[in-house]
């Protein structure tokens, strides 16, 4: 098997607009350093068929489907023996990297602050190098794989008496009924070893976004910056280490439940939240590392297909549509104070959610379907499964479970080239519980579009364990 890593930095040189909440924020300063980190693969796949992919995380909140056909673009140029399709490119979800869209804020005048064009062309170019750099390093190498558990992701909507459940809702609440979802603390871990057996690269799955400082007015990879400086503390500044969000559309890394006893045992600590995560992170880390050392292969089966599947568009319903319709009414009758950074943004951002779901309900038809772009990747015994979404867990708690792979890393946010904008992904439950993360205008697909990408995921995943 042939392995090559790259990693570059992506942090911006100027103050930017920073992505990922519903006022607008320039960055003042930079908190640590973005990156994309690239893992090169190249091996056999079944009677010996050369099989190659490239996986690319990067500290973003998401993967705009234009950005990411740019990249694609960009790497066919530059690495003319490598095939685009077998490229993936995925975001951590921080919400302390520069916007990439121009649109969702209101434009910024100030030619000091960087436009989201000026970055998206910016990180096209360094994706395309770290992914061209990668390539062009492989050298004959190892891989084995390990599971182990941290504690990181939780889920985030709260359920209440009468039925609904809102996003970091009040758990001290008289009606207070339950947490609405499971939570996965699984780690899945990928490894890749030298000819000599020294530790080169880690790719690390789990599912929770890199959201503790979300609503921060600073560049930061967020505790992903933290794994990685103690990992590479454990193992060698040298290793390379690339993260994957897995489905995690309904969890954080906050707590909801007993916050006040993890607050008073991270002073105890003398840790941050961030850096209590990334002990949690390495600990686990390093129960897989010595496990996983012990099986290390040369030449696994390396099998790899994409996919533009069609999915069931999520219909707004007529209550819906009137409760845009009302909420639009109501932004349009205030007048924020235009000297008002957060007030203007704000009542910008929401008349736009108000009118996106107005204008798909009188154009809806029932039927339609969108495509979304997927990738199965096999790996030895380990499956790895991708989608743009926000995903909830449960949806990938059904690909895991469905899998014939020993391990399943499934990949939310990751770029797609086909289709619309994807956001959230969310349940039955959620839909009918309702709240942030359900409504119409965080989607557009429901779980009729969420069931359909279960069993077509699953159907590519067994398949390359067919022969």
């Amino acid at each position: 098997m042939l392995i090559g890593w790259a990693s570059v930095d992506i942090t911006p040189s100027r103050p930017v607009l920073l992505r990922g909440q519903f006022v607008t924020r320039i960055s003042q300063r930079v908190n640590d350093p973005l990156t994309a980190t690239a893992l090169a693969l190249e091996g056999r796949g079944v009677g010996g068929a050369a099989e190659q992919a490239i996986l690319v995380s990067c500290d973003r909140v998401s993967i705009p489907c234009v950005v990411y056909q740019r990249v694609c673009d960009a790497v066919a140029a530059l690495v003319p023996d490598f095939d685009p399709a077998m490229l993936i490119v995925a975001a951590t979800h921080t919400h302390t990297a520069p916007e990439i869209e121009e649109g969702f804020y209101p434009p910024v005048d100030d030619p000091g602050v960087m436009t989201p064009t000026e970055y998206a062309d910016f990180f096209v170019e360094r994706v395309a190098e770290a992914v061209a750099r990668a390539w062009r390093s492989r050298a004959e190498g190892a891989v084995s794989w390990g599971l182990s558990h941290a504690v990181v992701g939780h889920n985030r909507r709260i359920a209440y008496a009468d039925g609904s459940s809102r996003m970091y809702g009040r758990t001290d609440r008289e009606d207070f009924e339950h947490v609405e979802g499971y939570e996965d603390h699984t780690l899945e871990a990928l490894l890749t070893w030298d000819c000599g057996g020294k530790l080169t690269g880690a790719v690390v799955n789990l599912a929770c976004p890199a959201q503790v400082s979300e609503a921060e007015s600073f560049v930061s990879a967020d505790f992903w910056h933290e794994v990685r400086s103690e990992l590479r503390r454990r193992y060698g500044e040298e290793v390379f280490v690339l993260p994957q969000c897995s489905a995690a559309g309904d969890q954080s890394p906050h707590l909801l439940l007993y916050s006040q006893a993890e607050e008073r045992m991270r002073c105890l600590r003398g840790l941050s939240e961030r850096e209590d995560i990334a002990r949690r992170i390495s600990e686990a880390m390093r129960d897989a590392v010595e496990a996983s050392a012990k099986a290390v292969y040369t030449d696994p089966c390396l099998r790899h297909v994409m996919q533009a599947i069609d999915l069931p568009r999520r219909l707004v319903t007529r209550e819906e549509y009137e409760e845009a319709a009302a909420e639009y009414e109501r932004l349009q009758a205030q007048s924020p104070d235009p000297t008002d950074l957060n007030a203007t943004s704000s009542h910008y951002i929401l008349s736009n959610r108000c009118r996106w779901v107005m204008e798909r309900y009188k154009s809806q038809k029932p039927g339609e379907t969108a495509s979304v772009e997927v990738h199965a990747l096999r790996l030895g015994d380990v499956a790895m499964a991708t989608n743009p979404f926000e995903l909830f867990l449960d949806y990938g708690l059904r690909i895991k479970a469905r899998s014939k792979a020993v391990q399943t890393f499934v990949v939310q946010l990751a770029g797609s080239r086909f289709g619309e904008v994807c956001s959230y992904l969310p349940t039955a439950r959620a839909l009918a519980a309702k709240g942030y993360g359900a409504a119409a205008a965080d989607s557009l697909f429901g779980p009729e579009g969420g069931k359909v990408l279960v069993e077509r995921t699953v159907e590519m995943v067994n398949e390359l364990w067919a022969g």
